[in-house]
């Protein structure tokens, strides 16, 4: 058993490198090279706990961005991918927009979740300092993505247009940027309706120790 954390990103990566090996080794279609390297893929994995093999099924947005991982993809394309995922994000049903900072803390620090390792009653976290820099005071983190440090602070704090486009851009990344390797926390299930508005706080509350 590969005790891995299997995601799309890591299917993308494989899939896009194995395709262009095999694709020059035996001169075949990319199309028809990509298939097979899913296929081989898939049997490689076995499920367990909550890892199931449905994970390795890319969306066209995630087969699109493989595709043209060493390409500009055609813009037509990314609009429509781009407004497919703008239109999927769902808003607070109550229209309130930050939670607490403090489990918002909680959350960014929290990698657990959908791992095969995990059961129904592990709550999900966010694993955010596995890619972002969040607080100044914070030493250990990723960078993978840009630092977050006075993410609200540096944008005038919780306006209607800033509040709106973070909660888009941590619901379905995909919506405001086609290719994203930012987990789609609201779209793929990862995060609760209030671990959202609780992560939101964490970005834009003035009290966050994000913002200070």
């Amino acid at each position: 058993m590969r005790k891995i954390r299997m995601s799309s990103l890591l299917i993308s990566t494989l899939i896009t490198s194995l395709g262009f090996a095999a694709s020059a080794d035996v001169k075949s279609t990319q199309a028809q090279t990509l298939q097979d390297a899913e296929k081989n893929i898939k049997q490689s994995f076995q499920e367990k706990g909550l890892a199931h093999l449905d994970r390795l099924d890319q969306s066209e947005m995630q087969k699109s961005c493989t595709i043209y991982a060493r390409k500009k993809m055609p813009e037509a394309l990314q609009k429509r991918l781009e407004k497919q995922a703008f239109d999927s994000v769902k808003m607070p049903v109550d229209g309130q927009f930050l939670g607490d900072w403090k489990e918002g803390e909680k959350i960014a620090q929290n990698g657990r979740g959908m791992q095969f390792s995990d059961d129904s009653k592990t709550i999900n976290g966010g694993n955010c300092y596995a890619c972002h820099q969040i607080t100044k005071a914070e030493i250990s983190f990723g960078n993978i993505g840009p630092s977050l440090a006075e993410y609200g602070k540096l944008r005038g704090g919780p306006n209607k247009d800033v509040v709106e486009y973070t909660w888009r851009k941590i619901y379905n990344s995909h919506s405001v940027n086609a290719c994203s390797v930012m987990p789609r926390y609201g779209a793929a299930a990862i995060l609760t309706e209030q671990q959202i508005k609780d992560v939101m706080a964490l970005l834009l509350d003035p009290k966050s120790p994000v913002n200070q």
